[in-house]
């Protein structure tokens, strides 16, 4: 078997390539041509002297770019008897997908959990990156302490005392690639340690329990009430640790009492356990100032978790873990062996950005949007569906809307408003106690203006009413 020449014709390119770079181009289009098949196994290539007359090119680059290939398993060489194509490759089909999650075709979206990524402070964020590369020094893009920058994990212990209260040592603050790494960290230490399983709220966030099982643990669900986690089954459930998000449960919307963080700590010492608290959304708060963080009654006792993908935008993936003095060695090891250390630029970035006040100015701008847009959403809901209740505090980027029963079943509502167009998720998907029978929702406004957010609920109402 003899190349025709329509393979030959992908190494005119090559060929005409300029003189420092002929001999990779040609080496390139070869290779991309055995694995495309556009050379099959078995054929038996030109000698080089015949193929570089061909191409114009000289014969020791077919002589270089035969041996490499040879040498890479594309080509065999059999003494005396020529050059033939291998049969060691394979035809690849690259494709690039995009896994990121997103509604697919939906004219209204209230799906919980997106910031509004249009607020990304562009301009504040790419001077503050010229600044840190400006004054970056070139021993700092080594690999750094797995901790996090001493720079940024000093500038994060400073805002989370001010902002949330905690007991911030910069020395137990480890920047992590968000709240899912922080879980997964302490999942894997608590394995560790012998644990095998961890509680969770129910409702609750459907990823602590997918993230601690990948760390080995079983998530038991435990039940809530008006106050919080109900420590009579978690006593029972025999678990040392839990999770739990006290400023602004998700997704009930409630805030834990105070009585209830007590009875939450009082339970962590007598099993000597651990609390986690995730404090995804602590800094939104819009009819008072945001109660404390769990972390500054007992920083012996909670492990605290928190990022900017609500202030920020979740793609920089950049979060901090605050964790109690027993286990921050073993959690760090972990760090370590895990990914060697976020990236230095990155880390650096959020340290000026925090230390210079842009931070703070972000959370105002996002903290004004957001309230505007969770009003708007209350006004259209009382407008469209008049006797719905919204529960929950005032805070975060979501509510929980109870519609009258006229609404009702929740199956017709889900498939009249699906059919709409419009995206939106039941409270019943997030836990095993959520009552079924009510028309309950889940409701995301952050992400979507105030006209868009008029505009989805009326869709919802017309899909009722046609």
């Amino acid at each position: 078997m003899t190349p025709s020449g329509a393979a030959w014709e992908l190494l005119v390119p090559a060929a005409a390539a300029p003189a420092r770079a002929r001999g990779r181009a040609l080496q390139a289009a070869l290779r991309e041509a055995v694995r495309t098949g556009r050379l099959a196994p078995g054929t038996r290539l030109p000698s080089s002297r015949e193929l570089a007359a061909d191409l114009g090119v000289s014969r020791g680059l077919v002589t270089e770019a035969y041996e490499q290939l040879t040498a890479e398993g594309y080509l065999r060489s059999d003494r005396g008897a020529g050059t033939w194509v291998g049969g060691a490759a394979r035809a690849a089909h690259p494709r690039a997908r995009d896994l990121a999650p997103r509604p697919a075709g939906a004219r209204a979206d209230f799906l919980p959990g997106t910031p509004d990524l249009s607020l990304f402070p562009r301009a504040a964020w790419a001077a503050a990156q010229r600044g840190v590369l400006a004054e970056l020094p070139h021993q700092a893009l080594g690999y750094p302490d797995p901790r996090g920058l001493p720079r940024l994990r000093t500038a994060l212990a400073e805002l989370l005392a001010r902002r949330r209260g905690v007991v911030a040592d910069p020395e137990r603050v480890i920047v992590v690639s968000g709240v899912a790494q922080a879980t997964t960290l302490l999942g894997f230490v608590l394995h560790a340690r012998g644990a095998r399983a961890i509680g969770v709220e129910d409702p609750g966030s459907p990823e602590h329990g997918t993230l601690y099982a990948s760390a080995g643990l079983d998530a038991v669900p435990l039940p809530l009430d008006g106050e919080g986690l109900t420590t009579g089954p978690l006593q029972e459930s025999g678990v040392r640790a839990v999770v739990t998000t006290p400023a602004h449960q998700f997704p009930s919307g409630i805030a834990y009492s105070a009585r209830r963080r007590t009875e939450l700590l009082d339970w962590a010492r007598s099993v000597d356990g651990l609390v986690v608290e995730d404090d995804y959304d602590g800094d939104f708060r819009y009819d008072r100032a945001p109660v404390g963080a769990l972390q500054g009654l007992d920083p012996e006792r909670v492990a605290y978790t928190g990022s900017v993908s609500k202030s920020l935008a979740p793609g920089l993936r950049l979060g901090w873990l605050l964790v109690p003095a027993a286990l921050a060695e073993e959690v760090v090891e972990r760090k370590r062996t895990m990914d060697l250390g976020n990236p230095v630029v990155d880390q650096a970035l959020l340290a000026r950005f925090v230390e210079r006040g842009d931070y703070d100015r972000q959370l105002r701008r996002c903290q004004r949007a957001y309230r505007e847009r969770r009003d708007t959403l209350v006004s259209a809901l009382e407008e469209h569906f008049p006797g719905t209740e919204v529960s929950g505090i005032a805070a975060g980027l979501h509510v929980i809307a109870a519609l009258p029963g006229r609404y009702g079943p929740p199956e017709y509502f889900l498939e009249r408003t699906a059919a709409a167009g419009v995206a939106v998720r039941p409270l019943a998907d997030y836990g095993r106690a959520v009552e079924r029978a009510d028309v309950r929702l889940v409701l995301g406004y952050a992400h979507q203006s105030p006209a868009r957010i008029r505009d989805g609920v009326r869709l919802m109402a017309q899909a009722l009413r046609a």
